[in-house]
């Protein structure tokens, strides 16, 4: 199905009219001294370098900025009331935050994160283990339990003055059993109590009350602490989870390695069943919408055969009384199946005659997809540490992240303690609290009383430098992905490019072609990846404005703003797919990135159906692959881990879930597959790439010969006609029938072309 043809044919189609090659630009000309990426070339996009690293030292001001004037451990640990991190300094030993009253964080409900809990919050060195409420202290003259601020001294406190602390917020009204939830007291009551609608008592059955003289109920007191309380719950499930990792790290690890084995067979097995799964798939699509399209037609004569021999009253009939028909049952019935079938016969008749026709015209390209992705596999095969080049990315990438992770942290730390007046209170809009709270600069006297600590915040250059870091991050990954990107590009086009496959394949060519791309095109890549980075940042801010108006009233600004992030969405996907081409041309051809973008846009242009054909042909085929991959080591971990494998039973360590492993496999060979296949992917489409390079430079004779293997040679009908002397012949013989007779000139043709083609 995969033969050749008449070269005329394939001449014939290749060929492009003169109006064509002026759209879609000139085909790249021959060129003698051409043999591969080339080794002397010179540095490109040299201003977009120069930028790059002006950015770059901006970006090491503000981590600097940050290390020395940030403390990460203010957003890590709570602060009270005081300003006091918990924990730390002065509160060395009191690492918990225990708040006055709970209740009054669940009024404000989310927006408590930003505006801060309206209750007074003290650091403790351990979280309350039961119930405690003033009255009873004062009716018991006791002032053992009392939760005061640091202001007070509870040793000298008498019991007569506990009421006229509460009313002025030095000490809390009440508190409950809570439990340290990321250094927050927050109430465990919620794993003993079952009536939650009952007042909530201590030991001495007295009602716990706030300093107002509410009372306190389970069921307001689980509001209060409803997400903490999940989190609470959640933390056991997490631990069990955490201790079956431990358990069977050692195993995760070895199925880590079976990934990578069986990630590596399959691609060099590739290389023979790549058509097998192709053509099954076809046959079996092919198969699929034909038996659907004849059981579809046969159920719908059948069902209009029935349907049309059903009798009913004649009367009712003449009456057209459809409400006697709607009752009938068998009526309903075939009338549903009747319509389901006949729209279901016509949908898959017409998608079986659309593959068809689309099967008869692309089958060609579909044969030139699977050659190339074999060809992908054999590059592949012959330099062998092209797989594991993604490490190194990913291991760029990962430090990247670190480092803006731990950056953003200090430089998010470096704000002042916002201080707001307590004595303000809440309002609120029907639905949700707010609080009606003013700044206030605290001093002896009222920090901690009149003033109370909300948050970090408020200088005026933490904002901007959080944009730059977030604009630097989305370009410095794109940088990373790029370069590896390159890295593969420049190794795949040396192979491709050597004439004798694999004597002329460079010993070294990840290392020449990491050598070429950061001395050469360091310009370049950083130019790609800030085009990709803008964009990126203008979907950030899209979606940022799209939050921010899912709850207005203007439905026109909300229609725009989806409308954007549609179109950025898109552009984002053709821009990724027009920078992989381009870095291909640069890591040939040694051009800046615009020529090389133009060059790359024109050359899948003039072969977009080929492109489109191959681009989904792959993606087909590595989607099989990786489903193929994963479900081969998830289904063997699952087995692993049942201990359903005698021989190695006595391997299975002791599990909580036995399902955490086996999730953890699945998820972790997705990612290797992902990652072995992306160099796969990019072998692809750089031997796509240098095929139509070669198509158009050369022409199979002694001084222009193809690269391409044979294989594809084959399937295209051409061939270096230097190596094949009856083709030699039979061109001299079609030379002879053309002049109709010999004479001095022909018989030198004739001999120059056998001579020297």
């Amino acid at each position: 199905m995969c033969g050749g043809s008449k070269v005329e044919d394939i001449e014939e189609e290749d060929g492009k009219d003169e109006k064509k090659k002026v759209d879609a630009g000139e085909p790249r000309k021959y060129d003698p001294n051409f043999k591969g990426p080339l080794k002397n070339r010179s540095c490109t996009d040299i201003i977009c370098c120069l930028l790059f690293l002006f950015f770059l030292s901006g970006m090491a001001v503000c981590s600097i900025l940050g290390f020395t004037r940030g403390n990460p451990y203010k957003l890590i640990y709570p602060t009270d009331s005081s300003g006091n991190v918990c924990g730390l300094d002065s509160k060395a030993g009191k690492p918990y935050l225990m708040y006055f009253d709970v209740l009054q964080c669940a009024k404000m409900g989310a927006n408590a994160i930003v505006a801060g809990c309206p209750t007074p919050q003290v650091c403790v060195s351990s979280c309350t283990t039961d119930y405690w409420v003033y009255l009873e202290a004062i009716a018991t003259t006791s002032t053992s339990g009392l939760l005061c601020k640091d202001s007070i001294d509870t040793t000298s406190v008498s019991y007569t003055q506990i009421s006229s602390l509460v009313s002025n917020d030095d000490c809390a009204a009440y508190y409950v059993k809570n439990t340290p939830i990321v250094g927050r007291c927050v109430p465990s009551f919620f794993l003993e109590i079952t009536n939650y609608a009952s007042n909530l008592q201590t030991s001495g059955s007295y009602n716990l009350t706030t300093s107002s003289g509410g009372s306190v109920t389970a069921n307001e007191m689980t509001d209060a602490s409803y997400y903490l309380a999940k989190f609470y719950t959640a933390t056991q499930y997490i631990e069990m989870v955490f201790k079956d990792i431990v358990a069977s790290w050692w195993l995760l690890l070895v199925f880590a390695g079976i990934a990578m084995v069986a990630c590596f067979i399959w691609i060099i097995l590739l290389r023979w069943i790549a058509g097998v799964m192709v053509w099954i798939s076809v046959v079996l699509v092919f198969g699929l919408l034909g038996f659907a399209c004849y059981y579809s037609y046969s159920q719908y004569y059948e069902l209009k055969n029935q349907n049309s021999t059903a009798t009913y009253g004649v009367s009712e009939a003449f009456a057209l009384n459809f409400s006697y028909y709607l009752q009938l049952k068998e009526t309903w019935h075939y009338y549903v199946l009747y319509t389901i079938t006949s729209v279901s016969a016509c949908s898959t008749a017409t998608f079986l005659v659309i593959f068809l026709l689309i099967f008869i015209f692309l089958v060609k390209r579909i044969c030139i997809a699977i050659e190339l992705i074999k060809e992908a596999s054999r590059a592949i095969g012959h330099m062998i540490f092209t797989l594991i080049w993604p490490i190194f990315p990913f291991i760029l990438q990962v430090c990247v992240v670190g480092y803006f992770g731990v950056s953003v942290a200090y430089i998010a730390s470096m704000g002042d303690a916002q201080y707001y007046n307590n004595s303000t209170n809440t309002s609120t809009d029907g639905v949700n609290y707010y609080l009606e709270r003013v700044t206030c600069s605290p001093n002896d006297t009222t920090l901690g009383s009149l003033c109370d600590f909300v948050k970090y915040g408020g200088t005026e250059y933490i904002i901007p430098m959080q944009v730059f870091m977030l604009f630097m991050f989305l370009w410095l990954n794109n940088f990373v992905i790029a370069f590896g990107q390159m890295v593969l590009a420049g190794s795949f086009a040396s192979y491709y490019w050597a004439f004798e496959k694999p004597k002329d394949i460079p010993h070294f060519p990840i290392t020449g072609s990491i050598w070429r791309a950061l001395r050469y095109h360091t310009g370049s890549l950083a130019f790609g990846s800030l085009i990709l980075a803008i964009i990126q940042f203008i979907r950030i801010v899209l979606e940022y404005l799209d939050h921010k108006l899912k709850d207005s009233e203007n439905r026109v600004a909300r229609f725009f703003v989806k409308c954007l992030k549609c179109c950025f969405w898109c552009l984002e996907k053709c821009v990724k797919f027009l920078n992989r081409n381009a870095y291909i041309i640069v890591a040939v051809y040694g051009k800046n990135f615009c020529s090389a973008a133009k060059d790359a846009f024109f050359l899948i242009l003039r072969n977009v159906v080929r492109a489109v054909v191959l681009d989904k042909l792959t993606d087909y085929v590595l989607f099989l692959s990786k489903l193929v991959a994963t479900a081969g080591v998830g289904v063997g971990s699952y087995f692993w881990f049942q201990g359903k494998i005698n021989f190695f039973s006595g391997y299975v360590p002791t599990l909580n879930f036995y399902i955490t492993p086996i999730v953890i496999v699945i998820i972790g060979t997705f990612l290797i597959t992902c990652a072995f296949f992306s160099v796969y992917t990019m072998a692809v489409d750089t031997l796509f790439l240098c095929f139509l390079e070669d198509l158009e430079m050369h022409d199979g004779s002694a001084e222009k010969p193809y690269f391409m293997s044979k294989g594809l040679m084959k399937i295209i009908g051409k061939k270096n006609k230097f190596e094949d002397p009856e083709e030699n012949d039979k061109k001299a013989k079609q030379i002879q029938r053309q002049k109709g007779k010999i004479d001095d000139k022909n018989i030198i043709d004739i001999l120059f072309y056998q001579k020297f083609t």
